[in-house]
């Protein structure tokens, strides 16, 4: 139930934040304003996704250990055998290497999330330090939200990490609770939403650098794959893991953004629909000039 509560919070609040009048919009953009920030819901949608991921983590890490019948070579060549061919290379790691490359992923991670301060060094942008930041710790909230309750995350899921499979290291290593937590990879998912989140605030910002964006965008994401290649050393994930989490950071890091800044009452319309024998709520989503769909409920 809560993980429903919360995942509904993190996916319906924001239509309070989001869908702003054209009025509105145009107040904004005549004070120069780049995006719209609700402060209260803005900050309720934060509270609810820190206190969704209070309990989640929790339960993600008091998960059923790995059992010593799961660590069969029956069991595990059956697993490797439903692998693909590039999942399989992370089978092929040195274990030894595992506590640098884990080390180089937690700190590089920390680092990374730093890494959007640097947007206060423009002068335009630092008049909305309190927006931006708001923003990025929202999108950080539905990040991890959406690690944690959404099907795809390891709520849902319960694969083996690499580390399972690789007999010659320590038995409890290999069969803590934290071991079936592989699908998706919440480092890279934050990390590619921390660096995304900084290009597409820039861009939004310097609408007239052109392709050049394309270049920016090319070098975030260099950073989050570095940690991914970090994830697969380190024996925790496997390059599915590492992909999923880099798409879902990426799609993450500018739609948040393109919320904040395109009112959707253009598009989209919220009622009451009331009837002698029925009372709901009507939706309305405008395709565009003549195209309109309406749903009642």
């Amino acid at each position: 139930m809560r993980a429903l509560i919360s995942l509904f919070a993190v996916i319906l609040i924001p239509a309070g934040i989001f869908c702003q009048t054209a009025d509105s919009t145009k107040t904004i953009a005549k004070r120069g304003k780049v995006y719209h920030v609700n402060y209260f819901v803005t900050g309720s949608i934060i509270g609810i996704g820190m206190a969704g991921d209070f309990f989640a983590i929790s339960r993600l890490k008091n998960k059923l250990v790995v059992s010593d019948e799961e660590l069969l070579p029956k069991n595990l060549d059956l697993q490797i055998n439903l692998m693909n061919s590039i999942d399989r290379w992370s089978l092929h790691q040195n274990p030894a290497d595992r506590g640098l490359y884990k080390k180089i992923s937690d700190y590089g991670e920390i680092g990374i999330f730093l890494l959007p301060s640097l947007l206060i060094i423009d002068k335009n942008m630092r008049r909305d330090w309190l927006d931006l930041l708001l923003i990025y710790v929202e999108g950080h909230t539905v990040t991890f939200s959406i690690y944690n309750y959404s099907p795809f995350g390891p709520t849902f899921t319960n694969r083996y990490r690499p580390v399972v499979y690789y007999t010659d290291l320590a038995h409890d290593v290999r069969v803590n609770n934290n071991s079936r937590n592989s699908f998706f990879s919440g480092h890279v998912g934050s990390c590619t939403y921390s660096t995304f989140f900084m290009v597409k605030a820039y861009c939004d910002y310097h609408p007239n650098i052109g392709a050049v964006k394309y270049l920016l965008y090319l070098a975030a994401s260099v950073p989050p794959l570095a940690i991914g290649y970090a994830r697969i050393k380190s024996l925790d994930h496997f390059p599915s893991d590492v992909a999923v989490g880099f798409v879902l950071g990426a799609v993450i890091g500018i739609v948040v953004h393109a919320l904040h800044k395109v009112p959707c009452s253009r598009y989209l319309a919220l009622g009451l629909n009331t009837a002698p024998d029925e009372v709901g709520v009507s939706v309305k989503w405008k395709l565009g000039t003549g195209h309109q769909l309406a749903l009642k409920k």
